[in-house]
């Protein structure tokens, strides 16, 4: 029903804005993330050629548990002799399934952790904190490259976090959004270029590539609109984007990065690799408070523009998820 899935859509971004995510050992992700960590020690291998097949098989594995999980209980809900009884329990239900996909409330509480122990001049806590949200190493950063890098992680867990999930809940219901999260659980956890991980973790590198093309410049444009109604710089944000987008070794990450950097005039730099933007480097609270605002309402305007009308195209289709 077209309804049910814009309500359930509607439910899962106020549950995020109200209430955040559960504890961790309750949440889907982490429960995937353990799923994931049991099975790499069966995929190393001394042949490069098996490693890649294991790589394979992790996230066939991965996906396929996810989705059957899901079928059995959208079966098992189907089951209920009551339609109305029925109905709330699969709206309650995914609505909270869905909520788990995305990660506004925690991004932020990430974020601002960070920046209380940079204003405290505690750059190690702050190192620590960052190294939660990253993937680069946060050693030996000094203050202005944490807060860029905070920036960075903001744009990108907007995509990754928030409007991905509901990209692919749009066309495909709860196992879009939940195959979405799998596989970028499984980049973030041994997507790396490194002897360790680089044969494993490429298929699933491959497949988050692959997955984020779209939700990222999508992102990239609907972040323009949101600088636009917050009264950020969008002029410089679409032209920023348009210039800088392609700086990264990424061929996503660049667009609500480059966006982002844009609306708020800053300039974010990973040393030795990239800069973005044409502003200045010097960041204070008040970059982060924005560019938390920016993500927040680039949730809902992606959520209006783009899953909605997904959504409502669809089931007027007659696409089986939501029809």
């Amino acid at each position: 029903m077209i309804l049910e899935s814009i309500v359930i859509v509607s439910f899962a971004l106020l549950l995020d804005f109200l209430v955040g995510d559960p504890k961790t050992k309750y949440h889907p992700t982490a429960w995937i993330g353990k799923l994931i960590a049991l099975l790499v020690p069966f995929a190393k291998n001394s042949s490069a050629k098996r490693e890649l097949i294991g790589g394979v098989l992790i996230v066939g594995i991965v996906i396929t548990i996810v989705c059957m999980l899901l079928v059995g209980l959208d079966i098992g809900i189907s089951l209920l002799t009551i339609d109305i009884v029925s109905l709330i329990v699969s709206v309650a239900l995914g609505s909270i399934l869905l909520k788990t996909t995305i990660a506004i409330r925690g991004m932020q509480k990430h974020a601002l952790a960070v920046v209380d122990a940079v204003e405290k001049e505690d750059l190690d806590l702050a190192r620590n904190h960052l190294s939660m949200i990253v993937k680069r190493d946060t050693k030996n950063l000094d203050k202005n490259h944490i807060l860029s890098a905070v920036l960075e992680s903001v744009s990108e867990n907007t995509v990754d976090g928030i409007t991905g999930p509901l990209f692919y809940y749009a066309i495909f219901g709860l196992p879009g959004a939940f195959v979405y999260r799998a596989v970028n659980t499984i980049d973030s956890m041994i997507g790396y270029k490194t002897t360790l991980f680089k044969n494993v973790g490429w298929f699933g590198a491959k497949c988050d590539t692959i997955l984020n093309y779209i939700p990222s410049r999508l992102t990239g444009l609907v972040m323009i609109l949101g600088a636009l109604i917050l009264g950020y710089n969008w002029k410089e944000s679409f032209y920023i984007m348009k210039r800088d987008s392609t700086k990264l070794e990424s061929p996503n990450a660049g667009y609500p990065m480059a966006a982002l950097a844009g609306a708020l005039g800053t300039k974010l730099e990973k040393m030795n690799y990239y800069t973005i933007g044409n502003g200045s480097i010097e960041y204070t609270k008040s970059h982060i408070i924005s560019a938390i605002r920016l993500m927040k309402v680039s949730s809902i305007l992606f959520c209006g523009i783009v899953t909605i009308p997904i959504i409502t195209c669809l089931s007027f289709l007659g696409w089986w998820i939501h029809a």
